[in-house]
């Protein structure tokens, strides 16, 4: 059979049941033999990081692994942005780029760029197909490659004439690779770490985005409940445990709630759980530190010891892992440090009892409204998405998706749309992004529109990057520059330009009535939350350990 056909049958084979793309003269050969394919769904976005973003929010709904496609030069460059968004997050994806022909390779055809040397630094790794007989392995390597270990975004670089060429195919069953079995030294360390938890009496579990990867929430919380230990999340370990769950503290970091916090800055014994000790996640260093024994553990050898040494490392399979560390019998040390976390809990209480319309108020009201129902949540980069992390109620795994890492404005509109394709009609996206954020990619509105998927988008338009001024004023003494929008955009307009029913609320009443529109519709709705320039509390201080935080005014 034609490479093309190949390439698509080892889709198949690989459970892809949906590519997002953009097509062009280097890929044209692949779609033509999709043209009669019933069983994968391709979606052209607007954007080839729109494609890439897409594919990402798919993976991250769905823990499968995410497609997407581009032609060769401008294409391929466009999905950049969306694989290094995807690979500072860990994410499963496949980017298929089409080339010029091999015989034009190194003489700068028309739309010819070395994307595997743009791209070596932000994939896990990446492929230049130069035979045609290599084209099928390559492929199932590139997906083996994506899924095991710490996932990661995979290109596969195709010139065009072996799409054309003659291939061998036979098809094979996709299996997955159990892990192995922990050897004695490993076994060593794992109680040595076990005899620390059991032993401390302010312990503290960060749990990060690998929990959700290695689809240990279960083992998570069992853990958490044998010792009784408080749990708190990063940005992308929301989901982890449930919001609701008594030993649940909440999101910690550079605008962590300041009950999770000040755990971390008091706690004894740290267990970090797939989270890779950021800087956003731990403030100054030396201060996050002081006073304090690290356990660390991922999947990622590699992790261990580069932001915080000395701790005591277990890099393996979490559920395993997890599992060794309850064997032993607990002291139950933490009774007091609980009490303690729960005066803490309400003395830092939130306060919504507030008579204007702003954005913590708003997604509370969210939380409120869909609490038990199926939805989830996307978001864009910015103010909204701290107050996101802080106010929103996540109770499963793969229900929060964001751009941590790389801290991708524009990611939210095409993810929610990549996770509502994955979902269909069982569960609904609720997209949150700014005014600046929507600027960026606010044209996959139209494709939302076209496919008719029910995401509803909330655009917190306050006519600034409100993040860019809230630096400005903590760090450069209020020199505002580059973060106003002196001329205003009609984002209810722009959404019904592309036939989506759109409105403006200015009050509480008026958002209360538009979300209940809005999610008794089964179709894509917009609201815009005319709001006042503010500032998201609690912030951190420059340098400072995380419970010295900025005092507003």
């Amino acid at each position: 059979m034609r490479g093309a056909k190949a390439v698509v049958e080892c889709l198949k084979e690989q459970g892809v049941d949906t590519i997002f793309g953009y097509p062009g003269g280097m890929n044209l050969p692949l779609y033509d033999a999709l043209y009669d394919e019933d069983h994968i769904r391709q979606i052209v976005t607007s954007h080839e990081q729109c494609a890439a973003h897409a594919a990402d929010g798919y993976a991250r709904a769905t823990g499968k692994v995410g497609v997407c496609l581009a032609t060769s030069g401008p294409g391929a460059t466009n999905l950049v942005t969306g694989i290094a968004t995807a690979f500072m997050d860990s994410i499963p994806m496949v980017a298929i780029t089409g080339q010029v022909d091999t015989g034009l390779l190194g003489r700068d055809a028309f739309q010819e760029t070395d994307i595997l040397g743009i791209t070596m630094p932000v994939t896990k790794h990446n492929f230049k197909v130069k035979d045609a007989a290599r084209l099928v392995a390559t492929l199932r390597e590139a997906f083996d490659i994506a899924r095991s270990g710490r996932p990661g975004p995979v290109l596969v670089d195709i010139p065009r004439d072996l799409f054309f060429a003659d291939v061998k195919y036979e098809r094979r069953i996709h299996e997955s690779k159990k892990s192995g079995k922990p050897d004695a030294d490993f076994l060593i360390c794992a109680a040595e770490a076990a005899d620390v938890i059991r032993r401390a009496k302010k312990p503290v579990i960060i749990a990060g985005g690998g929990v959700i990867y290695a689809g240990a929430a279960a083992e998570l919380t069992a853990f958490a409940e044998r010792y009784g230990i408080p749990v708190v999340q990063t940005l992308m370990g929301l989901g982890s445990i449930p919001r609701s769950h008594p030993l649940c503290v909440g999101f910690a970091g550079m605008h962590g709630r300041k009950v999770a916090n000040n755990a971390i800055a008091e706690s004894d014994v740290i267990i970090a759980l797939g989270s890779r000790f950021g800087d956003r996640q731990t403030g100054n260093v030396v201060k996050y530190m002081k006073g304090t024994k690290f356990i660390h553990i991922d999947i990622d050898p590699a992790e261990i010891d580069k932001n915080i040494p000395s701790s005591i490392g277990l890099a393996g399979d979490m559920k395993i892992i997890l599992r060794l560390l309850m064997q032993p019998e607990p002291l139950h040390c933490t009774g007091e440090w609980l009490k303690h976390i729960r005066r803490w809990r309400g003395e830092y209480a939130y306060d919504y009892e507030v008579d204007c319309l702003t954005v913590p108020w708003a997604l509370h009201h969210v939380a409120l409204a869909t609490a038990g129902k199926p939805y989830s949540f996307a978001t864009d980069v910015g103010q909204h998405q701290m107050w996101a992390a802080l106010h929103l109620r996540v109770e499963e795994p793969r229900s929060w998706l964001t751009s941590g890492g790389l801290g991708t404005m524009g990611f939210g509109l095409p993810a929610a749309m990549g996770a509502q394709v994955a979902y269909g009609r069982k569960r609904r996206m609720i997209h949150i992004t700014g005014d600046g954020g929507m600027r960026m990619t606010g044209n996959e509105l139209y494709t939302i529109a076209r496919l008719k998927l029910p995401v509803i988008s909330l655009i917190m338009d306050n006519s600034s990057l409100g993040m860019i001024r809230q630096l400005q004023k903590v760090m450069y003494k209020e020199r505002y520059i580059a973060c106003e929008f002196a001329h205003s955009m009609d984002f209810v307009a722009y959404a019904k330009s592309f036939g989506i029913e759109a409105e403006a609320v200015t009050t509480q009443e008026q958002f209360i009535h538009a979300f209940r529109r809005a999610t008794q519709a089964d179709e894509p709705r917009v609201i815009v939350l005319k709001l006042q320039k503010s500032f998201v509390e609690p912030m951190i201080k420059g340098g400072a350990r995380l419970n010295e935080f900025v005092e507003f005014k």
